[in-house]
């Protein structure tokens, strides 16, 4: 190294201070209006756009969790599974037999419940399948069991 190449060390460049008059006044090279030209701008997070979007509205409650059951009534069952049956003991009925006789849709996991409407003159024998009182009473008095 010779004393002609000897150089200053080059000077850090001050970060250049906008919208105090001068070259940058005004706006300084914010543009007019909106979010992104105000002070201390921040964007906002994405939970805070999804709490936001929830309904505020009177009788809104978050849906639950599990699907309301599926009610069959007793009555229903008698006249689409009677031609299922023809011996005297009871038939045996359950999911897969409702899903066959079309009761349920094919493939469909969710609950089902059996209720007391209409009438029954078959026996049937319930398994696995959960019922009312009064669908209970009624399949019994038919000569059927409820398991």
């Amino acid at each position: 190294m010779q004393l002609h190449e000897l150089q200053k060390n080059p000077a850090k460049k001050r970060a250049q201070r906008i919208g105090r008059s001068g070259k940058r006044g005004s706006y300084s090279g914010r543009g007019v209006k909106g979010q992104k030209s105000r002070s201390g701008r921040r964007i906002r997070p994405a939970v805070r756009d999804l709490i936001i979007r929830l309904p505020k509205r009177r009788g809104f409650r978050n849906k639950p969790i599990e699907a309301k059951p599926i009610p069959i009534q007793v009555g229903i069952l008698g006249k689409k599974l009677a031609p299922l049956h023809d011996s005297k003991a009871p038939l045996v009925v359950n999911r897969e037999v409702l899903q066959k006789a079309g009761i349920i849709p094919p493939g469909f996991r969710g609950a089902v419940k059996i209720l007391g409407g209409g009438e029954l003159s078959a026996s049937l024998e319930l398994h696995g399948l959960p019922t009312s009182k009064s669908a209970k009473a009624q399949i019994e008095k038919a000569g059927g069991k409820v398991q």
